[in-house]
């Protein structure tokens, strides 16, 4: 059997909001085609350009920004890097100028109210988010090149093997739960160590750890600033932010100045059950109201679920003692291998699954983190995962509007809090007695979302979106 070479960094990437499917993947598939287009020495002799959104990328395409991803990408600028308080000023220089300087160097003629088409009807066999970049050059031909948004911001050409880049031979390969558990028992070596075994084969031990240490250094930026934002998300649905008013109640006029100083003052407001509780949700809340607003986050392992993980791991850090750099790294190790199992035997596609394979998922990785943090035996913290999968199961996905905001953004606050739970779960348990593994809840999932009706995976074509009466201005 062959096995699919996943690294941390897969996972967990550094991006803009607010949907990894939507904007993080077509950005990225931008990028791509625009780097091919060099690769064959043609960029220069393009005359015209058009871009086709398919399926679900079309359906909430506008909402999730996807148009807006996809100008970026093909202008060259990186997700990585790009300054997010630029990106809708630079769009808005393309819409009214009606051109475009492709990756940078090349300027030609692009209006994108003409030019990207939103195929809302029409979905492609391989994914539902499909997008193709059409181009007719200077001398008469034309190219065409399709890609596939698949979820967490990965992404596939049309008629290359998605795998083909993971031709690597890790010392411990493993595609199942069963599999690590293999590896895990033979060795002695947490889930955590197993995994920075398999990073060495990339990169060394130290490159590992400090880029671990940038992830999370990304997402304890986003908890804060998000803290601290006021107003209201961009669209229609004129949702107000909570988590800049939820941080000044619960800190309770206590003084601070920066994220460490921050963080003592929320360890100073004591371990009162609803003050955890409460806080938890302030840590989710911030960091999908920065998503949705097209800030800086970290796909864990999608953008529309990027809050429940770094809010658990900001609770293991606040309130159990885990404030040091190994803790840190420990947790998103684990977290990080569970999510690539779910990706191999199932998906991390809303657009493919449903909520259930991003809330859900980010729930399993954020349990299976904190069960091993906290001393759980490997079996433990399989089970962990476990339990908080089996209870997001049939979980859908249904944005109002079709923007990353109602229902998702609460969405992670109950996906941290039922990680939490499930991590006591199954640190007061014992797997012996378990009747579900996590490779059966995982192909559950899978079977979940085979069965489920379209209209229920990132459409916006059921559920609270077309159930909720509301008047959208701009989505």
């Amino acid at each position: 059997m062959s096995h699919e070479a996943i690294s941390v960094f897969d996972m967990f990437k550094i991006g803009v909001g607010p949907s990894s499917s939507h904007t993080l993947g077509p950005w990225r598939a931008a990028q791509r085609f625009t780097q091919s287009l060099q690769q064959k020495d043609l960029l220069n002799n393009v005359k015209e350009l058009r871009v086709i959104l398919y399926g679900s990328l079309a359906k909430t395409g506008v909402g999730h920004g996807t148009d807006i991803a996809v100008q970026l990408g093909l202008c060259g600028d990186d997700p990585v890097t790009f300054d997010v308080n630029n990106i809708h000023a630079k769009v808005a220089d393309i819409k009214h100028m009606k051109k475009m300087v492709l990756a940078g160097k090349h300027e030609i003629d692009f209006d994108p109210a003409e030019d990207i088409e939103f195929l809302m009807s029409e979905s492609l066999p391989f994914h539902p988010n499909g997008l193709s970049f059409l181009v007719n050059l200077s001398n008469g031909d034309s190219i065409s090149e399709t890609y596939y948004s698949v979820g967490g911001g990965f992404v596939v050409k049309e008629g290359e093997d998605q795998h083909s880049g993971n031709n690597v031979h890790l010392p411990f390969p493993i595609n199942t739960a069963d599999e690590l558990l293999h590896w895990c028992m033979k060795t002695g070596l947490n889930i955590s160590d197993v995994v920075m075994e398999n990073e060495h084969v990339w990169r060394s031990e130290k490159e590992t750890k400090d880029k671990v240490l940038t992830i999370w250094r990304v997402m304890k930026e986003c908890i804060y600033r998000g803290c601290h934002t006021e107003g209201v998300l961009p669209g229609g649905l004129q949702v107000k932010r909570r988590g800049a008013g939820l941080n000044k109640k619960l800190t309770a006029g206590r003084s601070y100045s920066d994220y460490d100083s921050w963080l003592k003052t929320v360890k100073q407001g004591g371990s009162d059950f609803t003050y955890i509780l409460d806080w938890v949700s302030c840590f989710a809340l911030a960091v999908n109201e920065e998503n949705a607003s097209f800030g800086r986050v970290v796909t864990a392992p999608t953008n529309g679920a990027a809050g429940v993980i770094p809010a658990v791991l900001q609770y293991y850090i606040a309130f159990c003692g885990g404030d040091s750099d190994e803790k840190i790294i420990q947790f998103l190790l684990t977290a990080s291998e569970v999510g690539s199992i779910f990706k191999k035997g199932a998906t991390i596609s809303a657009a493919m699954g449903g909520c259930q394979a991003e809330i859900g998922v980010s729930s399993a990785m954020a349990a299976a983190a904190l069960t091993e943090c906290l001393g759980g035996t490997q079996r433990q913290t399989l089970m962990a995962a476990e339990i908080a999968m089996e209870h997001h199961l049939g979980l859908t996905c249904d944005p109002i509007g079709g923007l990353v905001q109602v229902p998702c953004i609460e969405r992670n606050t109950m996906g941290a809090i039922k990680a939490i739970t499930a991590s006591q779960l199954a640190l007061q348990s014992s797997p012996d007695y378990a009747k579900v593994s996590l490779d059966g809840v995982i192909k559950t999932m899978w079977d979940t979302a085979l069965d489920m009706n379209s209209k229920y995976k990132e459409t916006a074509d059921g559920g609270l979106a077309v159930n909720v009466p509301l008047s959208l201005s701009e989505c």
